[in-house]
């Protein structure tokens, strides 16, 4: 039999007031695929992958995680997950990444990223740290375990946020636009970290403005205008031989001046 879906979203809507970010959006990613979406400021990228890790109500739509659904209460504008403990548990299992670090300035780096394993999901001090000194090694900054994250500069913040997220041994990480907050320079760190982890196979969805970055790392890309998928495929499909002239449009403002 089939593995279901790690992620799959079926006919999401969701508006704030009158402005209807998305309509009828349908994603899926399998054990091991990554999903890069993209897409012009205000196309509902954001918007989705905070639906997806359920930080934000959707008004309609299927939200599934390894073939469960999430439970509703309410419709339209009064809909909101009926379980907490599934909510807890399906967030559990989906870390994600933000633009702006969020880490926690009273605490060292190494607290940053031992805190939720030892708080949401009670495991041991010696082997959460263990694997906190690991996965601080693994993104290059295993020498600034014991910093403050002000003393650090956003390249090294932002590779301290990705062990924090690989910390919880998440079943799919969510980087929402992961670099769009660095110089060039030290994106390419942040870069070679998120390349580093679709080797390995990890499940991903990928908000990014980055084109090469998506080019590069994606089984599947999503171009998102105005809240409806207008193109989608494998990424030298998209790139290489878009069918949509607003792909095409969209392609042609993002390239290198």
């Amino acid at each position: 039999m089939n593995e279901p879906p790690v992620i799959e979203i079926r006919g999401l809507h969701k508006s704030f007031g009158a402005l209807d970010v998305l309509r009828g959006v349908d994603i899926a990613a399998h054990r091991g695929d990554v999903v890069s979406l993209i897409g012009s400021s205000g196309s509902g990228k954001s918007t989705l992958l905070r639906c997806c890790n359920l930080l934000e109500d959707s008004q309609q739509g299927d939200i599934l995680f390894d073939g469960e659904s999430v439970v509703w209460r309410g419709s339209g504008n009064s809909r909101h997950p009926a379980d907490r403990a599934q909510v807890t548990r399906i967030r559990t299992n989906l870390s994600m990444v933000f633009q702006s670090f969020n880490l926690w300035a009273h605490m060292t780096v190494l607290q940053n990223v031992m805190e939720a394993p030892l708080t949401v999901l009670k495991q041991d001090r010696a082997t959460v740290e263990a694997r906190a000194r690991a996965l601080l090694d693994k993104v290059g900054i295993g020498d600034k375990a014991e910093v403050y994250p002000a003393q650090m500069s956003g390249g090294q913040q932002q590779r301290a946020a990705i062990a924090r997220a690989l910390c919880m041994e998440p079943r799919a990480l969510l980087f929402d636009e992961p670099t769009s907050a660095l110089d060039p320079e030290l994106e390419q760190e942040v870069v070679r970290v998120i390349k580093a982890l679709a080797e390995e196979g990890r499940t991903m969805l990928i908000v990014t403005h980055d084109m090469r970055l998506a080019a590069d790392v994606s089984d599947h890309v999503v171009f998102l205008h105005e809240g409806r998928i207008e193109e989608q495929g494998p990424p030298d499909t998209v790139f290489g031989a878009p069918a949509s002239a607003r792909l095409r449009q969209f392609l042609r403002a993002t390239e290198p001046a």
